[in-house]
């Protein structure tokens, strides 16, 4: 019961990794985490899990994650000295080497694995690293040499701990549902469920065109309807409607303040939902229907995606536009998830508008205008982008070239010719690559080196091509 006597390093702050198994090699333990570089990058970021690669030369190798807590602990280092004539009068000396404020720890399962290996039908098995991996520049004989056909999975599982799976019982329609061809019994899996806003959604094929909303949805806008600016905004949203009879979601968040939430039970209330056709996505007047209307070929969609290549002055690590999401994020659990707040119920949400006796924040959830309009010299706001043709700053030329000669609504190009959606996209590409190279310094702009995308170029590789 005699005291030991330490030393304590205070200001030695340490790391600790529990790590999952037993080490004979040092330096082999650090390569498979990542070396301390590795470790000090994922150290440097609390959302992001430590990655363990037991076979860390193999780029097929699917990780196991770790996962960061803090921790209050000691690390300690005891010595034992035993005299030889008197092995049981020992002398025992303990310093206190440092604090550990992090602790990684792995919990969660291994992931299977998968090797480039083939398989002959003998049983045999080949290695195919030196067959498919590029360590060095070759020729055109490497490229070329027969190699077996090997398809690692596109993805793994995106999580590593189990799970309860609350089983639910199937979705009931109503009467008279009739399920597309795309969604038979025996497919799973191809869409989400129609979520309860009872909004009526209306397919390229369809033949009725809806007038009027559904009882469900007067009642669902009704119960929330409690503040003198949700019936502003009704009556606004109805005013939008009645000048412009198709709108995007996005273009109706940026000229109508109001909660999503609530917005979300307004708009079944004043138009009907395209599925399919060119305009997809997009809210319809009720009793509006735009196949038999070519005036409504400027309301059309266009899915416009930001083109990444050393073609259009970028590349995918320094593509001036930033996505919302990445599939990596979903390829590897390397993230810890971060609680949200709970959304609050719609009919608890105050108007919106400054508190009365006292000054109050106002929120605001109207989106800038960038969010649904194309406008030469600005870079749009995500990397993919679904415009309607009428809030393009483009050349006009290219959608009206058949005005007043349009025959029959296609399903794909709608009321405008063949093609038009990929000239848009061509010109949208060019004016952006144009953007991005006026904010480089050093670089000549591509008005001075006549690259810029016109129209009448566009016509006259048409004309050729005809």
């Amino acid at each position: 019961n005699n005291a030991i006597n330490s030393n304590c390093d205070k200001d030695n702050k340490l790391v600790c990794v529990e790590y999952p198994g037993i080490i004979s090699n040092v330096d082999k333990m650090l390569e498979s985490i990542g070396g301390i570089q590795g470790m000090s990058k994922t150290y440097a970021d609390p959302s992001r899990r430590l990655e363990l690669r037991f076979r860390p030369q193999d780029p097929f190798c699917h990780p196991v994650c770790g996962n960061r807590y803090p921790s209050t602990n000691l690390l300690l280092r005891m010595k034992r000295r035993v005299r030889k004539g008197n092995p049981k009068e020992a002398q025992i000396n303990m310093d206190i080497l440092g604090v550990i404020g992090t602790t990684y720890k792995f919990q969660g399962m291994a992931d299977f694995q998968y090797l480039a290996v083939h398989s002959a039908k003998d049983g045999s098995h080949t290695s195919l690293y030196d067959k498919i991996i590029l360590r060095k520049p070759e020729n055109n004989e490497f490229f070329e040499q027969p190699v077996p056909l090997f398809l690692p999975p596109p993805i793994f599982s995106r999580l590593d701990c189990a799970v309860d799976y609350n089983y639910r019982p199937e979705i009931q329609h109503k009467e008279g549902h009739c399920p597309p061809t795309v969604s038979r019994d025996n497919l799973i899996g191809l869409s989400r469920a129609r979520r309860p806003h009872n909004a009526i959604f209306f397919t390229f094929n369809d033949q009725n065109i809806p007038t009027e909303p559904l009882e469900a949805a007067k009642v669902n806008w009704k119960r929330v309807c409690v503040h003198p600016s949700d019936i502003k905004a009704e009556e606004q949203l109805k005013e939008m409607f009645e000048s412009r009879p198709i709108w995007s979601g996005y273009a109706v968040k940026a000229n109508l303040d109001l909660h999503p939430d609530k917005l979300k039970l307004l708009l079944p209330i004043v138009a009907y939902y395209m599925v399919t056709g060119p305009w997809r996505s997009l809210w319809v007047r009720f009793g509006y229907d735009p196949c038999k209307t070519p005036e409504a070929k400027k309301y059309q969609v266009l899915d416009f995606r930001i083109r990444c290549s050393t073609k259009h002055g970028y590349t995918i690590n320094d593509m001036p536009v930033k996505a919302k999401r990445s599939t990596f994020n979903y390829t590897l659990p390397i993230t810890l998830n971060k609680a949200v707040p709970q959304a609050a119920n719609v009919t608890d949400l105050p108007p919106e508008g400054p508190a009365s006796g006292r000054s109050a924040n106002i929120t605001r959830y109207q989106l800038k205008d960038s969010s649904y309009i194309f406008r030469d010299g600005t870079l749009p706001p995500h990397r993919q982008m679904f415009y309607q043709l009428c809030d393009l700053d483009v050349e006009r030329n290219v959608i009206s070239r058949n005005d007043g000669q349009e025959e029959e609504c296609d399903e794909r190009d709608g009321w405008c010719l063949s093609h038009t959606s990929d000239d848009l996209r061509d010109i949208m590409s060019s004016m952006i690559k144009q953007v991005i190279r006026a904010k480089r310094p050093g670089e000549t702009s591509l008005s001075n080196t006549g690259a810029a995308f016109t129209y009448d170029k566009l016509c006259q590789v048409e004309l050729h091509g005809v």
